[in-house]
């Protein structure tokens, strides 16, 4: 598959996409146009999600997204999913995942260009820089000055994700400094109306 490295990344949430419901609006995100969903579960066992993994990943392709899955590097490896994404627990191996791991790869380098620099030069595939505002999923993050998309996208040959209480009100400004794609979880899932608001960031994204 061909994979487009751009546009609204939808990430899951434990409480916001519970396993029951999942599913479905993650299908209401890729019909409002979505081009990235990650799987990012924090609290069950590699086997209680093994079939969701393999679910989620097949409806994605069915929209012709990509599916990610967060942290979980081995099951990404073992169900050979289409993309993987790590952060700081897992910098220091890197080199060791992209030798086993042969899919897309994202790596979370929060505020840290020269960081962002090694993990290209190690395999990642794109970089994810946060938080830009202040967050409802990670209250603590440290604000990111958003200068570093500027300069990432000057000194980097890879696309860049920006993360961190992204609004729809508020990505004109991320994607003025040149981000790649908009990675949403609040704002998606806290809508009553996924698909529509997922439409609302793309037309934003597409510049309408």
């Amino acid at each position: 598959m061909s994979i487009n490295l751009n546009g609204l990344y939808v990430i899951s949430d434990d409480i916001l996409t519970p396993k029951e419901t999942i599913l479905i609006q993650v299908k209401e995100a890729l019909e409002g146009g979505a081009t990235i969903v990650q799987l990012r579960d924090k609290t069950s066992s590699d086997e209680e999600i093994e079939k969701l993994v393999l679910d989620l990943q097949e409806l994605c392709r069915k929209y012709k997204a990509l599916f990610v899955l967060n942290d979980r590097v081995e099951l990404a490896i073992k169900l050979q999913c289409d993309g993987l994404h790590v952060g700081r627990s897992d910098h220091h191996r890197v080199e060791e995942i992209r030798k086993e791991y042969k899919g897309i790869l994202g790596i979370s380098c929060y505020g840290n260009l020269q960081l962002a620099k090694e993990m290209q030069d190690k395999g990642a595939d794109y970089v994810a820089f946060g938080s830009f505002f202040p967050s409802l999923t990670k209250p603590n993050a440290a604000v990111v000055n958003k200068e570093v998309i500027k300069n990432a996208k000057k000194e980097l040959n890879i696309p860049v994700c920006v993360i961190g209480g992204i609004t729809s009100k508020n990505a004109n400004i991320l994607i003025n400094e040149g981000a790649n794609m908009l990675a949403v979880i609040s704002d998606i899932w806290k809508s009553k109306n996924i698909k529509k608001k997922c439409e609302e960031y793309t037309n934003i994204l597409k510049g309408k």
